[in-house]
Parts: structure tokens; C-alpha cells; sequence
């Protein structure tokens, strides 16, 4: 009985806590800003193509990719793409920019307990198990398509 009275208790305060979002107003902004950023990125590439007109299409792409991945990163550095995050939700984590700031953040929040224990040690500590997932499944698709 008093487990359960407990129970309710705790979960009234947790309801109390949660943070209330609003589903409609969350979706378009994670829309639009997830598309901006997209946008910025057809920008650069398109910037990168009219003044470099040598450059490839895929170097052009790998230019745009370095540079949003810079960007992303040093705007988690400022503190900036956490308060655009909290605003846009999955808008930002979906591009590249969201990757980026996966391993920046752990980095920057671990980087007082040294450069090997602290920001190496725990700078994949997030995108880690996404990269990993990848390389293997990559690696199964691969034999499945080499042998069939």
C-alpha cells in the first residue's frame, strides 16, 4: 500500500516536471529550420560551383559537407546550436549539422578532464554506436550484393 501511494506520488511530480510541447508549432519549426539548413547548404554548394567553375559536382558536395560540418561545430562551440536545437527539435538533428554536433558536444562538455580521458575518450561517445551501426550494416549490404 504505501509502495503504491509512493508510486503515485512520484509520478505526479514527474508529471508536474515534464516540459509540455506542443506538437503543431514543434513540427513546423523542426520543418523550417531542418529546411534552411538544407537550403544553406544548396547555397554553398551553388557559391562553391560559380566561383571554383574547375571544381566537380562531388568536390563541390564534399567542399558544402566540410563546411556545414564547421559551421554546426563551431556553432555548438558558441552555444548557439543547442538554443537552435531546443527551438527547431529534429530540424537540426536530421542534416549533417545534427551529426556534427553529436561529437562536438561531448568534447566541449568533457574537455576538463583532459584531451585523451576527456574530449577524445567521450567525443563519439553519442555518434559512436550510429557509426558503428552504419560501417556493419554497409558491410552486410555489401556481401549480400557481392553474392547475389
Amino acid at each position: 500500500m504505501q509502495d503504491q501511494e509512493r508510486n503515485k506520488r512520484y509520478n505526479a511530480y514527474v508529471e508536474a516536471k515534464i516540459a509540455k510541447t506542443h506538437a503543431w508549432p514543434s513540427l513546423f519549426n523542426s520543418f523550417w529550420v531542418g529546411g534552411l539548413i538544407c537550403t544553406l547548404g544548396q547555397v554553398i554548394n551553388d557559391l562553391i560551383l560559380l566561383w571554383f567553375p574547375t571544381v566537380s559536382t562531388q568536390s563541390a558536395w564534399a567542399y558544402t559537407l566540410i563546411i556545414l560540418i564547421f559551421l554546426a561545430s563551431f556553432l555548438t562551440g558558441l552555444g548557439v546550436f543547442d538554443k537552435i536545437g531546443a527551438f527547431a527539435g529534429a530540424g537540426t538533428i536530421v542534416p549533417i549539422t545534427g551529426f556534427s554536433n553529436s561529437i562536438a558536444s561531448p568534447a566541449i562538455e568533457f574537455k576538463n578532464e583532459g584531451i585523451i580521458f576527456g574530449m577524445c575518450a567521450k567525443m563519439f561517445i553519442i555518434a559512436g554506436p550510429v557509426i558503428v551501426s552504419g560501417t556493419v550494416a554497409s558491410m552486410i549490404v555489401g556481401l549480400i550484393y557481392l553474392f547475389l
